[in-house]
């Protein structure tokens, strides 16, 4: 069994900043990629950032420049700097992960965690 728990969101005001971690835990072999997707109410869910193993990061356009991605491989653990926050990132944040068990990759999913920015 593979487990995605996300922490850190909640309310701030605009202009400020949160960090979201997300721990993987379970029979992991190797964690391919890390990513965060968030999804606002009645819009579907999008990509935030992703990160692979190595290190290499993309980002959604709109968040270029305020968020940025980062991992600790060594504690199956991604983090999500978010900086300058606006009333439209508020959202579930999700924590998603590709993770090999043996030779078998599969998509995993934490919960989420809600992130409002509102004045």
């Amino acid at each position: 069994q593979v487990q995605l728990v996300e922490s850190g969101g909640g309310l701030v005001q605009p202009g400020e900043s949160l960090r979201l971690s997300c721990v993987a835990s379970g029979s992991i072999s190797s964690i391919l990629i890390m990513a965060w997707y968030r999804q606002a109410p009645g819009k579907e869910r999008e990509l935030v950032a992703r990160i692979t193993s190595g290190g290499s990061t993309n980002e959604a356009d709109s968040v270029k420049g305020r968020f940025t991605i980062s991992r600790d491989n060594a504690r199956n653990t991604v983090y999500l700097q978010m900086n300058s926050l606006k009333p439209e990132d508020t959202a579930v944040y999700f924590c998603n992960a590709v993770i090999l068990i043996g030779m078998t990759g599969a998509n995993y999913w934490g919960r989420g965690t809600q992130v409002t920015v509102s004045s």
